[in-house]
């Protein structure tokens, strides 16, 4: 169903952005939870730091961001609503089967298939709210939607808090648990259900008319799942190879070997430097499939690969701004283990003051640079960047002084503030990348800058602070200042994303401005081969 009579950013339209930040909430909830349970789950399953930060990242990472490439090909060309509520429906039971795991390798399974669900959400969230609402208020209308990650993980850490304390109080005996649950199983069964009432709800929002905020008319495509078959095949080994010879012959399946060859060498050197084989295979799989989909864009579709992969702007904001979540990410994640280790506060007390700082903290600061960007775009096309570069000049002190104060009080106080300057570049990082490609093509483009993000953001960031402790408590140090200095070397990628995004300032202004001349020579240059 469509909403032709619909006003571009009109009532329903914000009424669409209400339900598709819903949507998102629950996204975040179910995906951050693990973060105030993982003590409970380190202690139950008896797993290190490393491992429960694979967990979180690698294990969700790798099959959201592979997924979410097919996933973003269907969601340019079938009925976007629909594949988020099938999504939803996905990912919430496979939060809640996540209660039933009594092995480390039965969560990692069932994050797995939260990565997966989760794949359809952002981009196909992303192209609807582009075409449910003008240009000139992109960033922010992104923004809001964004802001869902924070007050979702906000959430998820106050309910976790609260639902392992008030479960070890009902049930101080395991055993005469309901089915034998401990609270973080349980917690998993609390969250994950209610999702699948928010599939329904999503599932009856009208579907916006594809380029209808820019004047645009986009054929629809006959063969949406075919479509979507092809883009799987070009991520999934080993029909990767099958693919590439069906594109571009033993010459394109050459090239891919020899990616695939790299990658497990840079997989072997990792490995060695920090043992983990589980996680360098996982990563090592991932890069993998998203290299080969990268060969088979530019094989099949010249033209979105170019509007892509030849803007020098494009390439640098997709780089520059995942390195500012990989410490959002890692921060985020080892906020309350640390609170919990180094302050010696209790479970519920860091869930509900964690969780309420950075739903509020994080909903105030997207929304904030979101409205920043839009309104400093009027006079400087690089806007969306400079508001990247300033979110991590601002999040420095709160970051230092969460990690280093006496107090557990002024680390709460700094973790709001942090929460609140750290994601004030999400919204402007999402609306650059759409920013600089066709309608039919931003689903696809949002779900490379998600991978993006997922690889190095929630992959690398909460694995290699873990891995990074690991190494400090192996040295004879405490687990609490380990932690904090392995939270320490993670900041200094806010360094490598003001580098990334002073460059992309570079080109982003002439090529946005050309950008329809751009598609126009990536057009006529795909039809001459």
């Amino acid at each position: 169903m469509s909403n032709d009579n619909q006003p571009i950013g009109g009532r329903y339209s914000q009424y669409a952005l209400g339900v598709l930040l819903v949507v998102y909430i629950f996204n975040f909830i179910d995906r951050q939870i693990i973060s105030i349970l993982a003590e409970e789950i380190k202690a139950d399953l008896g797993i290190s730091d490393a491992e429960i930060g694979f967990l979180y990242g690698t294990a969700f990472a790798v099959f959201y961001a592979v997924f979410g490439i097919p996933l973003g090909k269907l969601a340019d060309v079938w009925t976007r609503k629909s594949l988020i509520s099938i999504g939803i429906a996905f990912w919430s039971l496979m939060t809640a089967l996540s209660g039933t795991a009594r092995s480390f390798t039965a969560l990692a399974a069932y994050r797995f298939g939260v990565g997966v669900g989760e794949a359809s959400a952002s981009p196909a969230a992303f192209s609807m709210l582009s075409d449910y609402f003008s240009p000139r208020v992109r960033a922010t209308v992104l923004a809001i939607y964004s802001s869902g990650v924070y007050i979702g993980a906000g959430i998820g850490l106050f309910l976790g808090g609260v639902i392992v304390d008030e479960w070890k109080e009902a049930f101080p005996d395991p055993a005469l648990a309901p089915f034998g649950l401990k609270g973080w199983q349980a917690a998993f069964f609390a969250v994950g259900l209610p999702g699948l009432m928010v599939a329904v709800w999503m599932w009856t929002l009208r579907e916006p008319v594809r380029g209808a905020s820019e004047g645009l008319t986009i054929e629809p495509e006959p063969h949406p799942f075919r479509e979507a078959l092809r883009s799987l095949q070009s991520v999934l080994p080993p029909f990767t190879l099958h693919n590439l010879l069906r594109l571009g012959g033993r010459p394109a399946v050459g090239w891919n070997l020899a990616a695939a060859l790299a990658i497990a060498a840079a997989g072997w050197g990792a490995n060695a430097l920090m043992p983990s084989a589980i996680q360098w295979i996982a990563l090592g799989l991932g890069v993998y499939a998203a290299t080969s989909w990268v060969q088979a864009l530019k094989l099949r579709e010249a033209d979105t690969f170019a509007m892509m992969f030849r803007s020098k702007a494009f390439v640098l904001a997709s780089t520059g701004f995942p390195c500012l979540s990989f410490v959002t990410y890692g921060m985020g994640f080892w906020g309350p283990p640390f609170m919990l280790r180094v302050h010696e506060v209790n479970l519920a007390e860091a869930g509900m003051l964690l969780g309420l700082g950075a739903a509020v903290g994080g909903w105030l600061g997207v929304t904030l640079g979101g409205v920043l960007s839009d309104r400093l775009k009027a006079r400087t096309p690089n806007a969306r960047l400079w508001v990247g570069i300033m979110a991590a000049v601002l999040s420095l002190p709160s970051a230092f002084l969460f990690l280093l104060t006496d107090s557990p009080w002024v680390a709460y106080a700094a973790s709001f503030a942090f929460s609140m300057t750290s994601p004030m570049w999400v919204g402007g990082g999402a609306s650059t990348v759409n920013d600089l490609v066709m309608p039919h093509m931003r689903a696809t483009a949002s779900a490379y800058y998600i991978l993006m993000i997922t690889f190095v953001g929630l992959a690398l960031g909460p694995f290699m602070i873990g891995q990074i402790s690991d190494a400090y408590i192996a040295s004879g140090l405490g687990d609490g200042p380990a932690l904090r200095n392995g939270m320490m070397w993670s900041i200094a990628l806010f360094a490598a994303s003001t580098t990334l995004l002073s460059l992309a300032m570079r080109y982003l202004p002439g090529e946005e401005a050309a950008r329809d001349e751009r598609v126009r020579v990536a057009a006529s240059a795909a039809s001459s081969h």
